[in-house]
């Protein structure tokens, strides 16, 4: 009788102890889920404050590049009146304007179609030409946080404007970059407007 009595007692004893093992399993397990969601969730709110701050700054660079673009109208419509580049739009000028005042000379010459000047050959006309807003640009706007904006002004041709007798119309191509050196990204937009003496810049549609 003593006997089964012990024996009992090791018995409940050691399911006791099985209990336990398998509820400390088991909470290590649930503890292991619990860490392995908390380090999913950190990495997905990581990756979309990412993602956030990624489209932020493409807008940002976007909003940048359009900026440029109407600045560069604005030159183009002054020229064509005035027969000049104002000095107020000159790097040197104060407060600095967009254009470095090193290429005003070769500007002028594409926006009226004159032969460019030294150091490109004789008679050399400026439509065409092919410098570009990343190596030589004709304008820079430098008053934003963080971003390079360079724009480019090409004169493409002079036709007649329709039912407007003698009156012509000038068709430029504008080509801005924003770049972002920090992310390494860039925004370019580009543009073809047509262009009239004393009245305004027209964007072409589907020029874009």
């Amino acid at each position: 009788m003593g006997c089964r009595e012990q024996t009992g007692v090791r018995r409940a004893g050691q399911e006791r102890g099985d209990e336990r093992g398998v509820a400390l399993l088991t909470v290590m397990i649930i503890m292991l889920l619990m860490v392995v969601l908390a380090i999913s969730a950190i990495t997905v709110t990581g990756l979309e404050t990412r993602m956030s701050g990624f489209v932020s700054t493409k807008e940002a660079m976007s909003a940048a590049a359009e900026a440029c673009e109407g600045t560069a109208v604005n030159i183009i419509q002054q020229t064509l009146y005035y027969s000049e580049i104002k000095s107020e739009f000159l790097s040197t000028a104060t407060p600095a304007g967009p254009i470095p005042a090193a290429n005003s000379a070769t500007l002028y010459s594409e926006i009226s179609g004159q032969p460019l000047p030294p150091p490109a050959a004789a008679n050399t006309i400026a439509e065409n030409y092919n410098d570009n807003a990343a190596s030589a640009p004709n304008l820079t706007i430098t008053s934003i946080p963080g971003l390079t904006v360079n724009g480019d002004i090409d004169r493409l041709f002079k036709r007649r404007k329709e039912g407007a007798g003698e009156l012509k119309e000038i068709v430029y191509r504008i080509t801005c970059i924003a770049s972002n050196a920090a992310a390494g990204t860039t925004s370019t937009v580009t543009s073809v407007y047509s262009c009239t003496v004393g009245e305004t810049c027209m964007k072409q549609i589907g020029a874009s």
